[in-house]
């Protein structure tokens, strides 16, 4: 019995260790000034975006099934699949298994993707209008995090313009489908971004330790 509690305490202390070991070497960059009021701006940014995406989606969906919180939005996947709306990439928060580098890329790639996807459908709404001011915040957001890429990678990040979507729009039902759902993923995207920023905000951490 005592054999089992000498080495048991150890291991506890290096399971205890290895959890509270700091992350790896991102941390200095992340701290400097500039990078700082590039995640605030980026933040408040993605709180714009998040809280505009109820009005863009009341204001173009007109169908009553397609709900923005509805539990039958997961019964769309094979819709959104026959559309050509493709999954946005997965964002989580820096670690050592994803870099600081691949989240700020997945980042941009993914509001990219959505502000494409935007652009592809509004063509076909009766009232885009809330669209078009999304899809500017969008491109806003996108400006900042390729700043911060730039800062990180040490070299210029080009700002590219949207790719277009090939969506495959039949009807007036297949519009309104594909404007809901990526309004769907961009607001879960958003809502995994601004996790993401939020662990990279210095002054927020600060605010928690005090």
């Amino acid at each position: 019995m005592n054999i089992l509690i000498v080495i048991a305490v150890p291991c506890l202390v290096m399971a205890t260790l290895a959890r509270s070991a700091p992350l790896p070497t991102w941390s200095p960059l992340v701290e400097e000034p500039q990078f700082q009021e590039l995640v605030h701006r980026s933040r408040s940014l993605a709180h714009k975006i998040l809280l505009s995406v109820p009005d863009a989606h009341s204001s173009c969906i007109h169908t009553e099934t397609l709900q923005l919180d509805s539990a039958e939005n997961a019964k769309l996947e094979i819709m959104a699949a026959n559309i050509g709306i493709p999954p946005a990439p997965v964002l989580r928060a820096v670690s050592e298994n994803f870099t600081l580098n691949t989240c700020l890329t997945h980042m941009s790639e993914g509001f990219q993707l959505h502000r494409a996807l935007l652009n592809a459908v509004s063509e076909r709404l009766q009232n885009k209008n809330k669209v078009t001011e999304l899809m500017a915040d969008i491109r806003d957001l996108t400006i900042q995090i390729n700043k911060m890429q730039k800062m990180v990678q040490k070299e210029a990040v080009l700002q590219p313009l949207p790719t277009p979507m090939a969506l495959r729009l039949h009807g007036e039902y297949e519009v309104q489908v594909a404007a809901h759902l990526t309004l769907v993923q961009l607001q879960s995207f958003g809502q995994d971004a601004i996790r993401c920023l939020r662990k990279l905000d210095q002054s927020n951490k600060e605010e928690m330790e005090s």
